[in-house]
């Protein structure tokens, strides 16, 4: 019996020690002892402070980029297999939810090209059912499934693309997330604690970023128009028109036409940095990756004498004239401060959106507020815990001590654990540690239950403590599991608050368990192993 309790009081004491390091480490001082429960104990936005941000991918954006892939890839085919067509267009969604209902319409196919016409469709574009109007004009409908994919891997790669911006910017304890349920499946929630204004970071978060190289053909022209009226109102084949970022009347620097190609795009990219020039103006320069190196450095080396614009999200920022061949870098001048070129930097290293972004939401919490919901959650759990105590005392009398300390170790593991997993605390988190209060005390009571029916039935103390715990123990895991399921669903689908709450009550319940049945049973074996003959226990019987 000794040797078994000493084993048992080993683990629990390791227990309590492994969690208080892991809490507060081995200060020397009041004021470290705080600094470390500060650094390891992290606090969520709703207690630190903080913005909350929930954004929409604009789906329609990928769907009707995809269409226009599929309508230049169609046109080429036509051509190469001259098969003849009055006009090529698609719908226009207006919103979310008519996504993926973009229809491509094929008008004016002959005839007589009507087999030749169905069979490239088939082959050149399989994720697309199509459907005839009439003898001559077709509709193509995506289908659900590449629907579907298309939307997943857009939001995953938006997501990608956030995150990868937020921890350019430091936030290192920001999350991303998507929410769940269909309704919501194309929003994602960006949490950032300790941040008050997220100004920049959303001005960042929305700008698509998307870095094209064009060879420009000819330009610049005052107006839209003007370029047109320079062919005849028709673009030539393999060009289309740009705006410039930088045009005024008077600059002359409206528009430029260019090859309908990029020679090089973002995904080229393998560094972005800012610079300065040799006036001290700051820049964004960049250098690509090694596939790139060869294209570009042929491409300029041809190009000598000619322009190059230097396209962001379809708008030219510069277009200098390339004066000798190039190879792995360039840069983009314009930035108004360093920190124009440090954000452009930023979003061209971390990669375009696949699509565009709007706010639903923003959430902004000051610290004030954060420290008021401290000290509440801290005031009605302490007052919780004091009331359960004297409960128990008064109920089962000496017993109630064991179920005290039960409750205390309970804590201490439970924000041990939070430390050790860098789990963050929450004002829902809080509130499941005093829901857990309740939880401990009732798997206490239930097994406190068990031990008096076992003696009022009239067996030995060791017998019925032995009984009890027995027969309260499956009792226990079962109310224990359903709950923990119930958290995982939580922690799949909520917000980041309602997560917290999740993953706070789970480790409290695990150790719960633990402290209910392992720790209790303890005490009561040490108790009983300290009377030596005919030991009584005080259970308030």
């Amino acid at each position: 019996m000794q040797k078994n309790l000493k084993w048992k009081a080993t683990v629990i004491l390791l227990t309590t020690l492994v969690c208080l390091y892991g809490i507060v480490g081995l200060p020397k001082s009041v004021d470290e002892l705080q600094a470390n429960w500060k650094k390891n104990i992290r606090l969520g936005l709703d207690l630190r402070g903080g913005s909350l941000l929930i954004l929409q991918v604009k789906l329609q954006d990928a769907f009707k980029a995809e269409a226009a892939l599929q309508i230049e890839r169609l046109k080429e085919q036509l051509a190469a297999q001259s098969i003849a067509y009055a006009a090529i267009d698609s719908t226009e969604p207006a919103s979310l939810a008519e996504a993926d209902k973009i229809e491509i319409h094929v008008k004016g196919v002959p005839v007589d090209k009507t087999q030749a016409f169905r069979a490239l469709v088939t082959e050149q574009l399989p994720s697309w059912v199509l459907t005839p109007v009439n003898s001559t004009d077709y509709r193509l409908t995506i289908k659900p499934s590449e629907a579907q994919a298309l939307k997943k891997d857009t939001v995953e790669r938006s997501m990608h693309t956030i995150e990868n911006r937020i921890n350019g910017l430091g936030l290192a304890e920001a999350s991303v997330q998507q929410r769940g349920g269909a309704d919501t499946e194309a929003e994602i929630l960006v949490s950032m604690p300790g941040l008050d204004d997220p100004a920049r970071v959303k001005s960042i978060l929305q700008t698509a970023a998307l870095l094209e190289l064009y060879e420009v053909k000819e330009g610049p022209f005052a107006k839209r128009e003007d370029a047109l009226a320079k062919f005849g109102g028709v673009l030539p084949l393999g060009t289309k028109l740009l705006p410039s970022m930088s045009r005024t009347a008077e600059q002359g620097e409206g528009w430029f036409v260019v090859s309908r190609t990029p020679v090089i795009t973002g995904r080229d990219l393998r560094d972005a940095r800012p610079a300065q020039d040799e006036f001290g103006k700051w820049e964004t320069s960049f250098v690509l990756s090694q596939d790139a190196k060869g294209r570009f450095g042929a491409f300029t080396e041809k190009n000598i004498g000619n322009r190059l614009a230097i396209a962001l999200d379809g708008q030219i920022r510069t277009a200098p004239t390339i004066q000798s061949r190039i190879d792995d870098s360039g840069r983009i001048t314009g930035a108004s401060s360093q920190d124009d070129a440090k954000d452009l930097a930023l979003l061209l290293k971390s990669g375009s959106l696949p699509a565009g972004i709007e706010y639903l939401q923003e959430q902004t919490v000051g610290p004030s507020l954060g420290a008021d919901s401290i000290r509440q959650g801290l005031i009605a759990g302490l007052v919780g815990l004091v009331l359960v105590i004297a409960i128990m005392f008064i109920y089962y009398a000496a017993s109630g001590l064991n179920a005290t300390v039960a409750l205390i170790l309970n804590a201490v593991i439970l924000i041990g654990a939070l430390a050790y997993l860098q789990a963050v605390l929450t004002l829902p988190g809080i509130a499941g540690i005093i829901l857990l209060i309740g939880m401990a005390v009732d798997s206490n009571v239930l097994i406190f239950e068990r031990i008096r029916e076992e003696l009022r039935a009239g067996k030995a103390t060791l017998a019925a403590i032995d009984t009890g715990f027995n027969k309260a123990w499956w009792t226990i895991v079962d109310t224990h599991v359903a709950t923990i399921v119930s958290c995982a669903f939580l922690f799949m689908f909520g917000t980041p608050a309602v997560r917290g709450f999740a993953v706070t009550l789970t480790i409290g319940l695990v150790a719960n368990v633990f402290t209910s049945v392992f720790v209790s049973r303890t005490l009561f074996q040490f108790e009983m192993s300290r009377q030596a003959s005919a030991p009584r226990l005080s259970i308030g019987i």
